[in-house]
């Protein structure tokens, strides 16, 4: 059952909060073995917690749009008294003091957390290897990566351990693993959920997102998640839309923007393939396919690396065996202290982002790289303004290829760093994007297509991701074997 079915099914009384997630905790057991999808499952309190819901609804008392759905946490997303580590060994035995903005909201809507999930240490990768914690696999084959920084967020929902989960999106961390593993994932508008509570990599970049097998069900959460935060000075005040309320008017008339620099020689053949079907499925649905130019969509990832880079490292700074975390032991001076726990702490994709970050910050280079890189993306938010002002939305690929062999760009940065590509210009310009499934490769696995949209206009996004969901009838049912 869907997100939505459960928790009308709850509401009704068809079947209980309990039961629902007891299921939960079955699969879990029986699949997550091989998947490696979650960090710790929080059995007790999440049985608590239905138990609650349950209690609620026989005194008479109205539920929440999420009532008794299993949710899983990105391990980077704060819930008071659980343990919070993002991947890394400098966290470890960290408990969060206070509960995410974003998580808060699940628990308003009476959803249940039943687990934190595997994560690229600090959001920073592309395939959920750099975790200190775990080895994720993709489900649909478990020797192929299942995209990252979510990776864990996007495994456990395509296994059916769960059927919503968190993650973040800094530069395609919830689109990319959603595209690998044949889920819906969505990159809301910068400021359209609140960061508070979320463990920063980029703070101008990060956004808390959902990841469901339905666009319906990722509208439904997204709907619940957003809106003002006082404690987030970046979140926006405007109202939220009921993302349900217009998703199954279609996109007839619509003007589908396709991206002139977006050249399919950049793809691998089956993605190709697959991308063209995605469009010629919008134009099945009744949308119009224009073609607009945004020449600097060439330079997005150099771009991004040096501004999230950057950002990492001014604000990993505070990780430094001091306050909570990792402390080495036997150091006989402050400075050894910072130097040792922060060099056992940190993984090695992390520690190379902090130095590209503090060179790039450095006296004599800051302007060289890093203001050069803002104006840039300053350049490029006007490109994709203009596009807007002739097209209703924008569409690439997710992603240049099908999920990647696990282990096989590991020892290859930059190859990783390109698995990016479609996915970091929609971030350095605040847009949100929605990677929907639009079929499967000749390997079986699965493909995204990227749909954009204006700032706020969410609900157009993810009527569109809903028109190619009906026309391609695409399924996620891959069966996790060993």
């Amino acid at each position: 059952m869907t997100a939505e079915e459960l928790a009308a099914a709850v509401r009704s009384g068809e079947r209980t909060a309990a039961e629902t997630v007891e299921q939960a905790f079955e699969r879990i057991d029986r699949v997550d073995p091989s998947v490696g999808a979650f960090l710790e499952v929080w059995r007790q309190p999440a049985a608590e917690r239905a138990a609650e819901v349950d209690r609620r609804r026989d005194s008479g008392k109205d539920l929440g749009p999420l009532a008794g759905v299993p949710t899983a946490l990105k391990d980077n997303l704060s819930l008071a008294g659980h343990e919070l580590n993002c991947g890394s060994r400098i966290l470890s035995g960290y408990r969060a003091p206070y509960t995410a903005a974003a998580v808060e909201r699940l628990l308003a809507a009476d959803a249940v957390p039943i687990g934190r999930v595997n994560m690229d240490e600090f959001a920073m990768g592309s395939s959920c290897e750099n975790s200190a914690l775990t080895a994720t696999r993709n489900p649909w084959n478990l020797n192929m990566a299942p995209g990252g920084s979510s990776g864990g967020s996007a495994a456990a929902v395509a296994a059916a351990e769960v059927p919503l989960a968190l993650g973040s999106d800094t530069g395609g961390s919830i689109r990319q693993p959603a595209a690998f593993c044949g889920v819906v994932g969505v990159k809301p508008t910068y400021g359209r959920v609140s960061r508070h509570g979320l463990v920063a990599f980029a703070s101008s970049l990060d956004q808390i997102g959902p990841i469901a097998r339905t666009v319906r069900d990722a509208a439904l959460a997204l709907s619940t998640i957003a809106g003002p935060d006082p404690r987030d000075s970046t979140c926006s005040t405007r109202p939220v839309e009921d993302y349900l309320e217009s998703i199954e008017d279609g996109i007839e008339g619509l003007k589908v923007g396709t991206i002139r620099e977006v050249r399919t020689s950049a793809l691998d053949k089956d993605a190709a393939e697959g991308h063209q079907r995605a469009l010629d499925a919008l134009e099945m649905a009744g949308a119009r396919l224009v073609e607009v130019g945004i020449p600097l969509i060439d330079a997005a990832v150099a771009t991004y690396y040096v501004l999230a880079n950057s950002e990492a490292s001014a604000n990993l700074a505070r990780f430094d065996g001091s306050r909570y975390g990792h402390r080495a032991a036997g150091a006989r001076s402050l400075r050894r202290m910072y130097t040792d726990s922060r060099s056992e702490g940190f993984g090695s994709e992390v520690k190379r982002r902090i130095i590209l970050g503090t060179f790039a910050l450095s006296s004599g280079y800051h302007d060289a790289y890093y203001g050069r890189a803002a104006r840039i993306a300053g350049a490029m938010r006007q490109q994709f303004a203009a596009a807007f002002e002739v097209v209703d939305l924008l569409v690439t690929p997710t992603c240049p290829s099908g999920a990647f062999a696990r282990g096989e760009r590991v020892d290859d940065p930059l190859a990783m760093y390109l698995s990016d590509v479609f996915t970091t210009p929609p971030s350095l310009v605040g847009i949100p994007g929605v990677s929907a499934p639009c079929g499967l490769d000749s390997r079986g696995l699965p493909l995204g297509l990227q749909i954009l949209a204006p700032p706020f206009a969410e609900a157009t996004a993810l009527r569109a991701a809903r028109a190619v969901e009906k026309t391609i009838g695409f399924v996620c049912n891959p069966e996790p074997t060993p």
